[in-house]
Order: structure tokens, then C-alpha cells, then sequence
């Protein structure tokens, strides 16, 4: 026993020592410090810099490891977390906001005279706002368009793809694009998706949702949500105009440029792909590319997935005041500008993505394509959260089933059936277990049966 507490003491020091090594530097004198827990995106550091140019009275640094909520959570509450942190959706903010981590900058952009909520994408809204308060500013804003290489279309006599369209219309398109070797195989898709994020707008774009509109109960096996996810798998295994897991694989042994729908697309295994304008990220990096950018297709809604990223202050932070003013910052037109420049999404406010310099950067005179990001944004809803359910509970719940649709051994119908039961089972579980939600539950649910 008494090796295995010396064991435990020898290993909680070395523990104690990685943290002292990888910790920030101290800040140089005459300067406030802020730590700023967010992911190592080489677009932060432009984005800090240009901060600390602004406002030479902080020394602002990045704090790759602390992400993830538990870890935000769990740090602050022990005195040592970042001074700012970034927030992902609306389950995480109600998160930090039920811990008492965030804090609320209602007032003080009221004060600025800043409206948040008219002023940034609706997409963005579940990041920031929550029972009508603000505790946070957008970081970027994104909805997902239709990428094409312009030389492969060329090549093959067709037309560029141009929006609005229909997926009827799309798969006219992508059937043409698709290129196979001289065994018949294909090697060229006509089109490259993220399953895990993008089943969600086949969903909307059918008529479903996720839950409905107060929360208290999961949706998704509605005959809408259904027909959306049966035809996104149907893409893969009756219209075979995308690859599925197995053929991801094979594409991506077979080149240094790694999986992933952005990646594959880039090396041009498909013809297009359904992403966002942040894969400029990636792409711009790689020679060769000719890319060209059409709003996606749509189906019984006009509609598209909006998402993106928000930063948050820390209320058990001592500078929160001085953290404050990188909220205040990103409202900013540098730091909006910087965004639309760097093509980290688009910018968080509206208004810096109605600018001739959005749609035509000097810099980058063959992305002609900018127009298309803002109209997918201004037809984008967000991502749907529920508060009487532990999000990333049910996102594994969604992910379990959903991959079991991708493989082509559950039917959507049945898949979303079990995932529907499972998420209202978490419901009712966590209701049961919380008294505030409880009340705030049977309010809305007067008068209805359990889900």
C-alpha cells in the first residue's frame, strides 16, 4: 500500500510539472495578461495580433489545451481558468451559464450601444444568447454551399453548377461528374460530405427537426426527418454519387492528404463537395485548385445549416473587465474584416460581409464566389438544442445510430426510432433529476403526456 500511494504521489508531481512547463509565460511588465482557451487555428494568432496592436495595454496568449467544456468548467471553478474561452453551441452555453462561468455583457454592450442580437447572424444566436441575456460575441459565422473545381467541369463539358437548385436537379450534375478507371471503379466522385455534421440539413431541409420547438421532446424520427436522412444515405448506396465509409478509406490510403470530406475534395476525388467558406483555410494552401462556389441544393425548404463558433468571458476571472474588451473587439470592423480576409468563415456581424472588399478581396481576385456564403447565412437556422437534455449525451446517441445508417446496416427509419426513444429517455431523466428544469418542464408540457 505504501508503494502504491508513493506511486500515486510520483505521479501526481510529474503532473504538477507538465502544467508548470506548458503554462503561459508571465506577462511583460506594464502589461494586464488574458488567456484566451481556444483551438490552434493559425488564424488565431493574426487575429491576437492584431488585438494586441489595437490595444497595446494586454499581452493576449492562446490556450490550446484547455478546450472542451468539462476542462473549462473544472479549471475555472478551481481558480485557474482562462480568462476567455470559446463556446460551440446552445447546449455548452446553457452549460456555462447554469455553472455560473459565463458572464453576462448584457448590459455592457447595451451601454456601447451595440444590439447583439439584430447586429450578428441569427445562426449564431444558441452560442450567445440564453433566456433573452448575452454572454458572449461570435467568433465567425458559417452556412455550407456546394465547392466545385471549375477545371474538372471544363474537362468534362458541363455546365457549372449554379443555385437555387434542387437535389433532383444536383444529382443530374453530380451523376455526369463521376469518373471511374479502366476496371470500372470509381476514382472521382460527384460529390464529398461530412456525414456527422451534415445529416442535420437534409433534415431541415425535408420539413423535419430535431425536437420540437420548446424542447421537451426529440423529433427526430418524424416521417420529414426521415426522408431527409434516407435520401442523404441514398446519395451513397442507390444514386452512388458519394463515397461511404469503406471507399472514404481506400481514397484516403492511397494519398498523403489524409480523410475527410475538405481533404479528399482537395485532392480532387470529388467534384464537389458540401462545405463551408472556412475550408479556404486548407485550400488555399494547395496549388492547382480552380474552385468555384454555388449555394447548395435544396429540397422542400430553402434552408441551410448555420453554425460557428463564440467566445465567451469568464466570470470567475479577475481581468473580466479587461476581457470584456476583446468581446468588444471582435464587434469591431478590424477584427470582422481580418475574418473575411483570412476566410475564417464570415464575419460574426453582418454588416462587414455587405462590403466590396468581402465580395472581392484584392488579395484573392479569383474567389468570386464570396456572394454565395452571405445569401446560405441569410437562409441558415441554427443548430436545434434542447435545455432538458445533456447535449453531448444525445449528439452520441445521434452519432451511434446515424453511423449504423452511413454503414448501410440500419435503415433511417429504424435508427432514428431508436434514437428518438433514447434521447426523450434522457429527457425524462434529467427532468426528473433537476428540479429548476422540472418546473420549467411541466409548464410547458401541461396537459400532454411524457415523451
Amino acid at each position: 500500500m505504501k508503494s502504491l500511494f508513493l506511486a500515486i504521489l510520483a505521479g501526481l508531481a510529474a503532473l504538477s510539472a507538465v502544467a508548470w512547463r506548458i503554462q503561459p509565460p508571465p506577462a511583460p511588465p506594464g502589461k494586464i495578461p488574458l488567456v484566451w482557451a481556444s483551438d490552434d487555428n493559425p488564424t488565431r494568432r493574426d487575429q491576437m495580433a492584431l488585438f494586441r496592436q489595437l490595444h497595446p495595454l494586454y499581452d493576449l496568449r492562446l490556450d490550446p489545451n484547455t478546450l472542451g467544456m468539462e476542462k473549462v468548467i473544472v479549471q475555472s471553478l478551481a481558480g485557474v481558468g482562462p480568462d476567455l474561452f470559446d463556446c460551440y453551441d446552445g447546449f455548452q452555453l446553457s452549460a456555462y451559464v447554469t455553472s455560473g462561468l459565463a458572464w453576462d455583457v448584457t448590459d455592457r454592450f447595451r451601454q456601447l450601444g451595440i444590439d447583439v442580437k439584430r447586429a450578428v447572424w441569427p445562426a449564431t444566436h444558441p452560442n450567445i444568447l440564453h433566456d433573452g441575456r448575452v454572454y458572449g460575441f461570435p467568433t465567425n459565422a458559417a452556412a455550407d454551399a456546394i465547392w466545385f473545381h471549375k477545371d474538372l467541369f471544363r474537362a468534362e463539358g458541363v455546365p457549372f453548377p449554379r443555385g437555387p437548385w434542387r437535389w433532383d436537379q444536383f444529382l443530374e450534375t453530380a451523376r455526369r461528374m463521376i469518373k471511374r478507371d479502366a476496371r470500372g471503379r470509381i476514382v472521382r466522385y460527384g460529390l464529398m460530405a461530412d456525414w456527422d455534421q451534415q445529416w442535420q440539413q437534409f433534415v431541415v431541409q425535408w420539413g423535419g427537426r430535431i425536437y420540437t420547438p420548446d424542447g421537451t421532446r426529440c423529433i427526430v424520427d418524424s416521417p420529414e426527418a426521415v426522408a431527409g436522412v434516407q435520401f442523404f444515405q441514398d446519395l451513397i448506396y442507390r444514386h452512388k454519387v458519394m463515397p461511404g465509409p469503406v471507399e472514404e478509406a481506400a481514397m484516403a490510403s492511397q494519398g498523403g492528404w489524409g480523410a475527410g470530406a475538405m481533404t479528399l475534395f482537395g485532392a480532387k476525388k470529388g467534384a464537389m463537395a458540401l462545405g463551408g467558406r472556412w475550408w479556404l483555410n486548407l485550400l488555399r494552401s494547395y496549388e492547382g485548385l480552380h474552385l468555384g462556389a454555388c449555394e447548395a441544393p435544396h429540397a422542400v425548404r430553402r434552408v441551410f445549416r448555420g453554425y460557428g463558433r463564440a467566445t465567451l468571458v469568464n466570470s470567475h476571472s479577475p481581468r473580466r473587465e479587461h476581457a470584456f474588451q476583446f468581446l468588444r473587439y471582435m464587434a469591431g470592423e478590424p477584427y470582422n474584416r481580418l475574418v473575411n480576409h483570412q476566410a475564417d468563415a464570415v464575419s460574426p456581424v453582418i454588416r462587414f460581409a455587405y462590403t466590396p472588399e468581402f465580395l472581392h478581396d484584392p488579395d484573392y481576385p479569383e474567389e468570386d464566389y464570396n456572394e454565395v456564403w452571405r445569401e446560405a447565412l441569410a437562409r441558415a437556422i441554427p443548430t436545434e438544442v434542447s435545455p432538458f437534455v445533456n447535449g453531448q449525451r444525445a449528439q452520441r446517441i445521434l452519432k451511434k445510430q446515424l453511423d449504423q445508417v452511413r454503414a448501410n446496416v440500419k435503415r433511417p427509419a429504424d435508427a432514428l426510432r431508436d434514437a428518438a426513444r433514447q434521447i426523450n429517455q434522457e429527457i425524462r431523466e434529467t427532468v426528473r433529476g433537476n428540479p429548476s428544469l422540472r418546473a420549467r418542464y411541466e409548464a410547458l408540457t401541461r396537459g400532454r403526456s411524457a415523451p
